[in-house]
């Protein structure tokens, strides 16, 4: 049953051809995993709150800081020093009550990705660092999800969805990390304050698109805007048929230690 304060609040989406009160029960019964609550995931919650999606969950153990507010639209100045994940949880709140948000303030890795990843419906990656894209990758595929899969660097962004129906994985399309150190933080090299609100909006696109079943999603197909150049160009990749995780006969079949994977000493 739909409350009238439901009905409007969703009223545009419930006009929409294609998506209807039956695509709107659909994205109300649905749920999400959000891993990471930075400047990619900012505008992915708060995109998916406002649509509606019934659960979302939200991995992120850092505390706000004064430089996460330059794009990271999801916190304000009274934030600071709160952590990401209450704060978001608050924030989501406010923006859509109907929307039930769990909050893990903690590091996601491999004995608890497993268990938290399972009660969604899908995930979407918004981190920033190698080893949890290659854990969150293994996991979805592990646990057959779809995976949302966003990346920012300076004034250029990424993004693909991995693992849909049968389509590639991350690990088909990057095999190996890059040697440690070659890839500057956000910290080292910066990045435009606008553009992981372009990426995270359409990350948020291809989640309902998944959610509704609607559409054609870019399974198979990495989509890189250089905001320079106001610039779309698409790269399209095939499953690997010997991918350790996703192939024929794959090789990985329990989640690793990705920072050793990755080369990195922790």
């Amino acid at each position: 049953m739909w409350t009238k304060e439901e009905l409007d609040r969703y009223a545009r989406h419930i006009v929409l051809p294609g998506v209807g009160g039956a695509g709107q029960a659909r994205l109300k019964q649905g749920s999400a995993l959000v891993v990471g609550a930075g400047g990619l995931g900012s505008p992915v919650l708060m995109y998916l709150a406002a649509a509606g999606v019934g659960r979302l969950g939200l991995v992120e153990m850092d505390v706000v800081s004064l430089s996460n507010l330059q794009r990271q639209v999801l916190f304000g100045t009274e934030a600071l020093g709160q952590p990401k994940a209450d704060a978001a949880k608050a924030r989501l709140n406010s923006l859509n009550p109907h929307v039930q948000v769990e909050a893990y303030h903690c590091k996601l890795d491999s004995h608890n990705a497993l268990s938290i990843l399972a009660p969604y419906d899908l995930v979407i990656d918004c981190s920033d660092n190698l080893p949890t894209r290659y854990l969150v990758n293994d996991a979805c595929v592990l646990l057959n999800k779809p995976l949302v899969y966003g990346a920012i660097h300076q004034f250029e962004g990424q993004l693909s969805v991995f693992h849909d129906r049968d389509g590639p994985c991350y690990r088909c399309l990057y095999p190996q990390p890059p040697r440690p150190g070659t890839v500057p933080s956000c910290a080292e090299a910066g990045v435009f304050g606008v553009l992981p609100g372009v990426i995270g909006s359409l990350m948020a696109t291809e989640a309902l698109k998944l959610l509704l079943g609607q559409g054609e999603t870019l399974s198979g197909r990495l989509l890189v805007y250089n905001g320079l150049e106001a610039h779309f160009r698409t790269i399209r990749f095939p499953r690997r048929a010997d991918c350790p995780v996703c192939g024929d006969q794959p090789s990985v079949t329990t989640l690793q230690d990705y920072e050793l994977f990755c080369g990195i000493s922790v």
